[in-house]
């Protein structure tokens, strides 16, 4: 590990997940069932601090988010302190309510859709970051689009994000952005700019595809080709010195250096799965924890297929994750 920095910044999207697991996805004006109910903290800054202290309690966690005045926000709140994320700037407002997601996970397929209310995360802006004295060594920083005045111009830059991560660059932080899958010209729109100053991207089929414009779903299923394509598209573009490509069936990374890597996923029974929501956070927790730990990347990709595959067994984003040595001992790996 370089340096004296150790530790994580997760800043950006908290919000309350209210999963309702379904017998089927129906057509408009029909009726399915609910069959189960769980609710778990949501947002890219939840999922991946409190995947990051599971996978290793001694790892530094710092929060950054803006929570409502609410028992939503007390849930959050509680649970980042219970596993030990400091939650110095996880900022509460009385202005909006916490954000929250309805996620509808069907049965059987283990597919969800996501319902999203923004409330407080529409609240955040760059003055609720503050790196002046933090001593972490990676800024995770999500999710753009999908808050309002973060996805707006701010102080000259093209969006807040851009602002937070020349912030946090200039702090000495490294950084890693995380995306959400909507409306693929507005990934892109608000991505572009962020490029430049982002060191890491860890992003899913989807969303590769929609900063790119190179359709790398066919068919309902990823198309890999492509997605390499995508990934080398996307690095071309920006100062990243990877990018990396995860879906369902595996993984590619491609590097400033010009290496690609490739990897299969981890096979995970079907009658094993209780839902693939938060499945690509703790993949970006076990890639990033190993490239922090300054693994090899095939040892990094490994760890990251690993807690992705352990995160399957829970309907929730974080219930089933455990510590490094369990994920890769499940997935037949070992640390490098």
């Amino acid at each position: 590990m370089s340096g004296q920095r150790r530790g994580f910044v997760c800043g950006g999207s908290w919000a309350l997940d209210r999963i309702k697991l379904i017998d089927h996805w129906p057509v408009e004006e029909t009726l399915a069932r609910i069959t189960g109910t769980d609710q778990q903290g949501g947002g890219s800054a939840h999922n991946f601090g409190v995947d990051m202290r599971k996978l290793d309690p001694t790892m530094p966690v710092d929060a950054i988010g803006v929570l409502g005045t609410d028992s939503d926000g007390d849930f959050l709140f509680d649970r980042a302190a219970d596993v030990g994320i400091d939650t110095t700037q996880l900022h509460r407002t009385g202005e909006a309510a916490t954000s929250y997601t309805d996620v509808m996970t069907v049965a059987d397929t283990g597919k969800r859709t996501f319902f999203y209310h923004s409330g407080s995360g529409d609240l955040l802006t760059p003055e609720h970051f503050d790196f002046t004295s933090s001593t972490r060594r990676i800024l995770h920083l999500g999710l753009l689009g999908i808050h309002q005045r973060m996805d707006a111009p701010w102080a000259g830059d093209a969006n807040g994000w851009v602002t937070v991560l020349k912030r946090a660059q200039a702090a000495g932080l490294d950084t890693n952005l995380e995306l959400v899958s909507i409306e693929s010209n507005r990934v892109r729109e608000v991505c572009l700019p962020c490029l430049a100053h982002v060191d890491t991207l860890i992003v899913n089929d989807h969303e590769i595809g929609s900063v790119a414009s190179i359709p790398t779903v066919v068919d309902g299923r990823a198309d890999p080709d492509r997605c390499r394509e995508a990934a080398l598209a996307v690095l071309s573009e920006g100062a990243m010195r990877l990018v990396a490509v995860h879906f369902p069936e595996g993984a590619i990374c491609a590097t400033r250096d010009g290496e690609v890597f490739e990897s299969s996923s981890v096979a995970v029974p079907v009658d094993e799965i209780g839902s693939t929501v938060g499945a690509g956070d703790a993949f970006a927790a076990g890639m990033l924890y190993a490239l922090h730990e300054d693994w090899p990347i095939r040892n990094a990709m490994e760890l990251a297929h690993a807690t992705a595959a352990i995160s399957l067994r829970s309907r929730t984003t974080v219930g089933s994750v455990e510590d490094v040595d369990s994920c890769l001992d499940m997935a037949g790996f070992t640390r490098p």
